[in-house]
């Protein structure tokens, strides 16, 4: 054979060659094949004697070791969540059920809601969110998101059609039910909108239908569920939409899930790019969209790769969600790490890191000094009032007087508080200052008719007293209160410390801003604390100052 010939035959063996060994070269890039390897490597050293025993195990390692996965899981949130009897299904249920599936073991479901899915990951009683949690970059501090993420919405404002509701201008002074732990809720509170709080999405359909929430805000794809309902759909309409945020699956932040959490990003990849998520998506009638842009994304050379999860160009960026920090918010950092140092317990303040919690923290000092003040007056004027009448000799007088006191004695404090709000709402546009005033007078309504009262028994001892009857009405008045000075005191009293329920009527009040700060922050306990300690202080105060005017009453009395 020619030389030339003979090195020609050479060449085209090395370029059949290559392009032989080419495929499989790019496949150990990947993400199949980083996937294989990862979990081959931690089934190995799941199965090492006494490896499962180990401190601080790798969690990878300990799924293999237990045989099981467990994600956190919503159920009550329809088309994603829920269970019929132990019956789960929906978006996020099958796309656990896939990631155990992939893994090789069974997944084993916990219930978490908007407010207990991080706790119950930092606690580690569950191993991964799978719960419609989107990713912002205020999250991106206590959870580790991963990616690619797996879904995407927007919250939206939902409403009575006749509801004249078209941004954010529309909803100052509002009230707008939310559930607790949804990321949108401190863009809420910025508009000046109040909150009204619950622990599931699922309830808010049925709030709208009792007209106990005029407006209602959660994801879109929560609200698409029942805008098939043609009767809901009738009534209610989408107002308008913001915050549009990828979802995330998400573990804890600690070196023990970095593998875990490898092995979560490389399955995202691979259901991006074969389509698994859309599958899933169709089985739950959940929409398409944003899944099938994925796809494309997913299926390009530079993504689908086992770097294709670093790589900016591939990954949708968090939703920026960070709030303006206060002046001092790194002192107060400091304050709690030395704190939880020392005293070994977790303490946190998020009314003084934020700018729009330190807003709604001051407001809510100050309007529930006010509240209390208004209470204590409105208590001692529905008093005087009251007991004059009841001890008026004019019948036409002192029994519609009576009828009163009765009715608001035996009338609970919510339905009086709530009474109240109609009316002042029925006569006035709502505003804070309203639900304020409203609280004030229902507070002071219900006191001071048990005190009224006691002013009233008291002329009546008074008069049936040998020599009473030759004293004006007036003195006998004044001493009738002065007798019934620990009565008033002790219903005083009762009107500072009742002033937190103001909040059902929604009144701005501490209670009620501390519950939309906990609404976007965490530190549920301490936050309560710390409003038990401002209310003890508050009433304290009150009391000693009662025990002043009780005991300026009596002197005058015993003068008299």
């Amino acid at each position: 054979m020619p030389v030339w010939r003979a090195s020609l035959f050479v060449l085209c063996a090395i370029l059949v060659g290559g392009v032989a060994v080419l495929p499989v070269v790019a496949r150990a890039d990947t993400p199949d094949a980083a996937l294989t390897k990862l979990i081959e490597d931690a089934r190995a050293e799941a199965s090492v004697s006494g490896a499962c025993t180990q401190p601080d195990l790798d969690r990878l390692v300990r799924v293999f070791c237990e045989n099981r996965l467990r994600p956190g899981v919503r159920e009550y949130y329809p088309l994603f969540g829920t269970r019929d009897g132990e019956t789960r299904s929906g978006y996020d249920v099958d796309v656990g059920r896939e990631l155990a599936k992939h893994l090789g073991v069974e997944p084993v479901f916990t219930r978490v809601n908007a407010a207990s899915r991080v706790p119950l990951l930092a606690e580690d009683r569950i191993d991964v969110i799978l719960a419609t949690m989107g990713h912002n970059t205020q999250r991106d501090g206590q959870v580790r998101f991963i990616r690619p993420h797996y879904y995407q919405s927007e919250s939206t404002i939902v409403g009575p059609r006749a509801l004249a509701v078209k941004g954010w201008p529309d909803i100052a002074g509002r009230t707008i039910c939310v559930n607790i732990g949804n990321g949108s809720n401190a863009q809420i509170v910025s508009h000046n909108a109040r909150l009204m709080l619950f622990d599931e999405a699922g309830v808010l359909p049925e709030r709208l239908r009792d007209e106990t929430c005029f407006l209602a805000a959660q994801d879109d794809s929560f609200f698409d569920y029942y805008f098939t309902d043609p009767e809901f759909a009738a009534r209610y309409d989408k107002k308008f939409g913001f915050a549009q945020v990828p979802w995330g699956m998400a573990v804890a932040r600690i070196p023990a899930t970095d593998r875990l959490a490898r092995a979560f990003e490389l399955m995202s990849q691979i259901f991006h790019r074969d389509g698994v998520f859309i599958d899933i998506a169709r089985k739950n009638r959940v929409g398409t969209g944003f899944l099938e842009r994925q796809q494309a994304v997913w299926s390009r050379p530079e993504c689908n790769a086992d770097t294709g999860a670093a790589d900016p160009a591939c990954v949708l960026p968090a939703l920026k969600a960070d709030l303006e920090p206060t002046p001092f918010a790194g002192r107060v950092i400091a304050f709690e790490k030395w704190f939880q140092t020392n005293t070994g317990f977790d303490l946190s303040l998020p009314m003084f890191k934020t700018m729009p919690a330190w807003s709604l923290f001051k407001a809510g000092i100050v309007n529930s000094l006010i509240l209390v003040a208004g209470a204590l007056a409105a208590t001692v004027i529905f008093a005087l009032v009251l007991g004059a009448v009841q001890s008026t000799r004019w019948r036409l007088l002192r029994w519609p007087g009576r009828a009163v006191t009765v009715v608001l004695q035996s009338s609970p404090v919510v339905l009086t508080l709530v009474i109240a709000a109609a009316v002042a709402h029925a006569i006035l546009p709502y505003s804070s200052s309203v639900a304020l005033g409203a609280a004030i007078v229902a507070l002071g309504l219900m006191n001071g008719s048990n005190a009224g009262q006691a002013i009233a028994e008291a002329m009546h001892t008074l008069r049936t007293e040998r020599g009473s009857a030759s004293i004006r009405t007036r003195t006998l008045f004044g001493r009738a209160v002065g007798r019934s000075a620990t009565q008033i005191v002790s219903f005083l009293i009762n009107a500072a410390k009742g002033t937190p329920i103001a909040s059902f009527i929604g009144a701005p009040e501490l209670l009620s801003a501390l519950t939309d700060i906990t609404a976007f922050a965490s530190g549920r306990a301490s936050t309560y604390s710390l409003l038990l300690v401002f209310y003890v202080v508050v009433v304290m105060i009150v009391v000693w100052l009662c025990g002043k005017l009780r005991a300026l009453l009596e002197r005058r009395h015993e003068a008299s």
